[in-house]
């Protein structure tokens, strides 16, 4: 019997997709992933979706053209993904990541859903999102 987790995951792999709605029934067929959330906008294109994995979970959209799509590309080897991690306090590990060097994205911002985040690149140039969203498998999603 595998132990009980004390906390939800606090680090969530993000995938911008063409068509995410197509990804997102590929990867519950070819992986076993569960639908946690799905918010498409009139359109049926998907924004945000949720999938669930255990009791771990991934993030899912679509590209868009906006500032986050800019700086994490589309699909392919180059872009397309990001590393989003749930942080009790991203204002400090803002400061920490500007002290050491980070490329800064995206200022510490307050978000339309509740969440304070900022996004920021390591040496390497992959993004990072640290913000106080914290999304819960064993938990109804946000309406």
């Amino acid at each position: 019997m595998m132990p009980e987790n004390i906390e939800a995951p606090r680090i969530y792999a993000t995938f911008r997709y063409n068509d995410a709605a197509k990804m997102i029934d590929w990867l519950v067929k070819a992986f076993g992933f569960t639908v946690h959330a799905r918010y498409a906008d009139a359109d049926g294109v998907i924004q945000h979706a949720q999938l669930a994995f255990g009791s771990s979970m991934i993030m899912v959209g679509n590209v868009r053209d906006d500032a986050y799509g800019r700086m994490v590309g589309g699909p392919g080897s180059q872009g397309g993904k990001s590393v989003y991690v749930a942080a009790d306090n991203p204002d400090e590990i803002y400061a920490r990541a500007k002290t050491a060097g980070a490329k800064i994205l995206e200022e510490p911002t307050n978000r339309d859903y509740g969440s304070r985040d900022f996004v920021c690149a390591d040496p390497e140039g992959n993004v990072w999102s640290f913000g106080t969203y914290w999304p819960k498998a064993n938990e109804p999603a946000m309406s």
